[in-house]
């Protein structure tokens, strides 16, 4: 029996990096006790990339393998395509209608995104920026979801999202929208190779679908302690990404390999060679899985279509209602 429903949602990126693993590995979970809805915001991603739009159709595609490579299955969720189904855009509209700008200011990343992008060269004072987190509520409210698994930094929008469902059932006299509860997703958050946030434009990444000689060449990169010259050095885990990943992808031995390293006892090779060789078991199913989806893009194209007409069914009932509590 479903505990409720889900919407989430990954702005199209092309190919996902190790660091959204616990994310999505999390989904999987979900999709067996609840009714989960799934989307690649591609409007989310006009909101700081509008200017560079060609890319996002490849990117689409390319996550769309990721999340079905991971065990995102078709089957018991439902994965579409934010665009492709209008009444994101209506009910956004419509909330934009009745929601305080003041509202949108306060949101606590939203100065801090705007100075951080624009030390990047960004320009994103749009209204469309300003208006994210109302899409973003609009996303999660246009399905009635009930719950919405986020990472800590991400409180403040399901806040958000609670607030312009009261505003809207008390402006209307309707109970229209439920309000949304968070769960509390355990988010992993890997360092990339540098011991810098990993990321695409660091080039500082592990792939999902990374081959078996890639993911051995980028653990050679991994940052170790520098102080250790030889071998038989005695070792500090702690500044050591490397073990970081042990802790992760070698949870039964990390314990034993930190003791090692501190007694000197294993080189920084060979625990290296070890960590990749566990990052190899647990990352080829996904690269296999994902290998046999992209031999079918017509079957990606069916996924995401079945999706939108499901999603589109339930948006609509909501949207029904929405329009007879507003007399439109």
């Amino acid at each position: 029996m479903f505990k409720g429903r889900i919407l989430s949602g990954m702005r199209p990126t092309g190919s996902l990096h190790i660091g959204h693993l616990s994310v999505l590995e999390n989904w999987v979970k979900l999709q067996e006790e609840y009714e989960c809805f799934f989307t690649i915001v591609d409007w989310h991603a006009l909101t700081t990339s509008f200017n560079e739009t060609e890319s996002i159709p490849g990117n689409i595609h390319e996550m769309a393998l990721d999340w079905l490579s991971v065990g995102i299955d078709p089957e018991k969720s439902c994965i579409f395509v934010q665009s492709h189904v209008k009444q994101h855009a209506e009910l956004h509209l419509l909330f934009s209608m009745i929601t305080p700008v003041s509202w949108l200011e306060r949101c606590p990343t939203y100065k801090d995104q705007i100075q951080q992008l624009s030390k990047e060269g960004k320009d994103i004072a749009t209204y469309g920026f300003l208006g994210y987190p109302l899409l973003q509520a609009a996303d999660i409210l246009v399905y009635k979801a009930n719950t919405v698994p986020v990472g800590e930094d991400q409180l403040p929008h399901v806040e958000f999202c609670r607030e312009v469902a009261r505003r809207f059932n008390h402006l209307y006299k309707s109970d229209v929208f439920p309000e949304p509860k968070a769960i509390m997703a355990k988010i992993s958050m890997l360092p990339g190779l540098d011991k810098r946030k990993m990321s695409k434009s660091y080039n500082n990444y592990i792939a999902i679908n990374e081959s078996k000689d890639g993911l051995l060449e980028k653990v050679k990169q991994m940052v170790t302690d520098p102080s250790r010259i030889h071998k038989t050095d005695p070792g500090n885990p702690d500044v050591c990404v490397v073990n970081t990943y042990h802790k992760i992808y070698t949870t039964d031995e990390a314990a034993d390999i930190q003791e090692s390293c501190k007694q000197g006892t294993i080189g920084c090779v060979a625990c290296k060679k070890k960590l990749a060789q566990q990052m190899e078991a647990a990352l080829a199913p996904y690269r296999d899985k994902r290998e046999y989806y992209a031999q079918r893009p017509e079957l990606i194209k069916e996924i995401l279509h079945d999706g939108k007409k499901m999603a589109e069914a339930r948006a609509e009932a909501t949207m029904q209602e929405v329009r007879v509590s507003m007399h439109l």
